[in-house]
């Protein structure tokens, strides 16, 4: 890959912040104790994203009036009583709520949910107050956030560069401190690429943890999954004990955890064995690949056994780009459907995006047993990248695999939209995410490094099926051991009743 940006190794400790902001656990605990108010919170978080929005792009659907009534009247006596949250403008519906799944279509139309999806009804459950919609590229079908209906999502770290996708827009609100947790899903590494680029928490739940019911059993063929971004451990775990578990009618379910995830942080990981790879096809972008070393070091001195090594299958890369793409072109077909039969019209064509128009065109044209062939190949590679994990004499008994969440930092605007290009730079880009979609493994990025223009450089854990409780403890080792949340963009320390604008930025 010669024109991605390029940019040599730095520390990871440059520019260090004085203080933490608070988590989303934080602002919880202040509610049950009666130091703030719902209200109070909800009024800082709409003041927020009034004054610094206009610059991020990030929320796409405030839902103000709600956000203020909710926080007035009694909430449930969930974990987060209180808590501001927003929502990824794809998935998590909200009945009665303006959506869009980032289409121009259902944008202009008007379009509002019909049901609410059993993940929505957890967060409200949960003590959430929902304040608004994240930007999102139409259908998901990208990795960087720039919808042509409501334009792109601005890095906070730099507004001149992607927030990734396809839950760039929750990233940058949680990156810039509108909110300190939103919705996010994933589809490819749509939480964990905009993780790696925002400096956030992000993990990939395993296939089956959470519902999502009520409309669909499973999304891209069980590789899409829902999660959260959060600048903190501790938060994901507890939002993961809050979203997981079966709903009725749910095709299958994720095992349950022998405890909950909150109590995994803090307790001992063990010693683990753990692969690393830093690059496949290629050499590593400079940034990435100091990235992921520093991180094996760092294992390294915690008293873990670190050496290079990954599954063979992962190098199966062009068989499973055409699987997941036949397998995503179905779908978006039928999606495309869906909403045709919800207006009651014919979407035209012309009326999509480049990506969506691609897929639609294609989808509807796969024959059934092209569908069933690719489901098969990713049945048979999945057993064949899960071997890799397994601790018996027909598997290499690693515990995680360390490898990078992107290939390059996080690029330029436009670098990832143009249709002459975006395809080989997104294949490039979601190399070492989307393996473990299809395969249904849970995998975290970690903001652990920084290049020397100060952009964040996540890397990725990747555990055995269904081991979310291990993920979390190495990942609270490695966030005690380098801290990372008192590090905030520029966007996010400046202050000021004024609003911003993009001429306000560097």
């Amino acid at each position: 890959m010669t024109d991605a940006p390029t940019t040599a190794p730095a520390s990871p400790n440059a520019t260090a912040g004085a203080e933490a902001p608070p988590d989303a656990t934080a602002l919880a605990e202040l509610v049950c104790r009666g130091e703030v108010s719902p209200a109070e919170l909800v009024e800082e978080t709409i003041g927020r994203i009034e004054r610094l929005d206009p610059v991020l792009g990030a929320v796409t659907v405030p839902m103000f009036p709600r956000a203020r009534t909710h926080a007035r009247a009694p909430l449930p006596d969930g974990p987060f009583r209180g808590v501001p949250l927003l929502l990824k403008d794809l998935g998590a519906l909200l009945s009665g709520e303006r959506y869009t799944a980032g289409m121009g279509v259902l944008r202009s139309a008007g379009y509002k949910a019909g049901v609410t999806s059993h993940v929505t009804q957890r967060f409200d459950d949960a003590g959430f107050v929902i304040c608004g919609r994240t930007n999102a590229p139409e259908l998901g079908l990208t990795v960087t956030t720039e919808p042509v209906a409501t334009g792109p999502t601005r890095n906070p770290w730099d507004p001149q560069c992607s927030t990734g996708g396809s839950s760039g827009g929750s990233a940058a609100a949680v990156a810039a401190g509108l909110v300190t947790v939103a919705h996010a899903g994933d589809g490819g590494g749509s939480i964990r690429i905009p993780a790696s680029e925002c400096a956030l928490v992000g993990l990939k739940p395993s296939r089956g943890r959470i519902s999502h019911g009520p409309v669909a059993g499973q999304g891209w063929a069980g590789a899409a999954t829902d999660g959260v971004l959060t600048r903190s451990v501790r938060d994901t775990a507890a939002l993961l004990d809050v979203l997981a578990g079966p709903e009725p009618g749910d095709p299958y379910t994720a095992p349950p955890p022998l405890r909950p995830y909150r109590d995994e942080v803090g307790a001992a990981p063990g010693a683990l064995r753990i692969g690393v790879v830093d690059a496949l096809g290629g050499p590593a972008h400079p940034s990435v690949g100091a990235a992921v070393r520093s991180a094996a070091d760092l294992l390294a001195e915690l008293g873990h056994a670190v050496t290079d090594g990954h599954p063979t299958a992962l190098e199966e890369l062009d068989g499973l780009g055409r699987s997941q793409s036949t397998v995503i072109a179905v779908h978006v077909a039928a999606e495309v459907a869906a909403y045709e039969a919800e207006l009651g019209s014919a979407i035209d064509l012309d009326d999509l995006e480049h990506e969506t128009r691609m897929f639609t065109s294609w989808g509807r044209q796969v024959e059934a047993t092209r569908y069933v062939d690719a489901l098969d190949w990713q049945h048979a590679w999945t057993r064949r990248l899960l071997s890799w994990w397994r601790t018996d004499d027909r598997g290499s008994g690693f515990d995680l695999l360390l490898c990078p969440t992107t290939t390059v930092p996080p690029p330029p605007l436009g670098w990832l939209s143009d249709p002459a290009t975006s395809g080989t730079r997104v294949r490039d880009m979601i190399q070492f995410t989307s393996p473990f979609n299809t395969s249904g493994q849970p995998a975290i990025s970690l903001p652990l490094w920084w290049d020397e223009d100060g952009l964040p450089i996540g890397v990725q854990l990747v555990a055995a099926a269904n081991r979310e409780d291990v993920l979390v403890r190495i990942a609270a080792q490695l966030e005690a051991a380098r801290p990372w949340a008192y590090r905030t963009p520029p966007i996010f320390a400046t202050s000021g009743p004024e609003v911003l604008t993009p001429d306000d930025m560097p």
